[in-house]
């Protein structure tokens, strides 16, 4: 059964973190994508929290695509942490490196967009 997902998106200054919390599939739109359009207009820094994301199909990772083609396109700087092992291998399969690099944690991540 699908978690459906929920977001929790916190801002501080030009940095926002957005946690996703529960499966990412194609019924995950407005959680993710809704959630970065609501992002203050001074959002130059994101990080994206997969923590707490224990499943993510083919749907779910053309949203996260969508996200990340939309921020290169501002320009913005997102940085993702919390994937899993399969995840990591996956977006560097699919060549996400080009618009994100990944982190163990949040620290890193935001030691990253520092």
């Amino acid at each position: 059964m699908v978690t459906p997902t929920k977001t929790k998106t916190e801002q501080s200054g030009d940095t926002a973190v957005m946690r996703f919390e529960g499966d990412i599939t194609s019924t995950s739109e407005e959680a993710v994508i809704g959630k970065y359009k609501e992002l203050g207009a001074g959002t130059k820094k994101i990080l994206l929290d997969f923590s707490k994301v224990p499943y993510l199909n083919s749907s779910g990772i053309a949203l996260v695509i969508q996200l990340l083609m939309a921020a290169s396109k501002v320009p913005q700087k997102v940085v993702c942490f919390g994937l899993s092992a399969h995840f990591v291998k996956v977006f560097t399969m699919l060549g996400l490196a080009k618009y994100t690099t990944m982190h163990a944690d949040e620290a890193a991540a935001r030691a990253a967009v520092a």
